[in-house]
C-alpha cells in the first residue's frame, strides 16, 4: 500500500510538473543581428523585471528636469554603429548604474540584479562581436556619461534606471527590425 502511495505521489508531482511546464511562457528571444553578428537577447524578461521595479525607482527620481538617456540619441545611431553603441551602453548599465542603484524592498533588489545579470551576458556576447566603434559614437556615450556625473552618483543611478524603458525600447525596435530582414 506504502509503495502504491509513494508511486501516485511520484506520478502526480510528474503531471504537475508537466502542466506547469506547458503553462509557463518560453522565454521570448529577439535575435539582434549587429553588423555581421548576432546575439540574443531576451527582452521580454527585462522587461518583466524593468516593470518591477518601475514604479519604485521614477518615483525616487528627484531630478525630473535631467535626461541622461535621450530617446533622439539612440533614434540617431548609424545602422554599421549598432554593435559598438550596444556594447558601450551595456558597459555603461554594468559599470556604472547597477553597481550604484540601491532599493531597500528585496524583490526590487532580485530584479535589479537579474537585469544586472542580463546585461552582462549581452555585453559578453556583443564582446565576441568585435565591434568597430566610430568617433560619433563614442561621442553619444561619452553624453550619456556626462550627463550621468552632473548627479549625485545614487540619484544618477536611480535616473538611469527609470530610464531603462528607453533601453528596452530601442532593442525591441532593433530586434523587430532585424528580426523582419531575416
Amino acid at each position: 500500500m506504502m509503495m502504491m502511495m509513494k508511486m501516485l505521489l511520484g506520478c502526480s508531482s510528474l503531471c504537475l510538473l508537466l502542466l506547469l511546464s506547458c503553462l509557463s511562457e518560453p522565454a521570448h528571444s529577439l535575435p539582434l543581428r549587429l553588423s555581421s553578428c548576432s546575439v540574443n537577447v531576451h527582452t521580454a524578461e527585462l522587461w518583466k523585471y524593468h516593470s518591477t521595479i518601475r514604479s519604485d525607482v521614477i518615483a525616487g527620481d528627484s531630478e525630473i528636469a535631467v535626461k541622461i538617456l535621450d530617446k533622439s540619441l539612440i533614434k540617431d545611431v548609424q545602422e554599421g554603429q549598432m554593435c559598438c553603441f550596444v556594447r558601450l551602453l551595456m558597459r555603461f548599465y554594468v559599470e556604472r548604474v547597477f553597481g550604484n542603484y540601491a532599493s531597500s524592498q528585496p524583490q526590487h533588489q532580485r530584479s535589479s540584479s537579474a537585469l544586472a545579470n542580463s546585461f552582462i551576458t549581452i555585453r559578453k556576447d556583443i564582446h565576441k562581436c568585435h565591434c568597430h566603434c566610430a568617433e560619433d559614437t563614442q561621442r553619444k556615450i561619452d553624453s550619456v556619461h556626462a550627463e550621468f556625473i552632473k548627479l549625485q552618483i545614487n540619484e544618477a543611478a536611480q535616473k538611469a534606471m527609470g530610464e531603462l524603458d528607453v533601453v528596452l525600447g530601442w532593442l525591441d525596435g532593433l530586434g523587430q527590425k532585424t528580426g523582419d530582414s531575416s
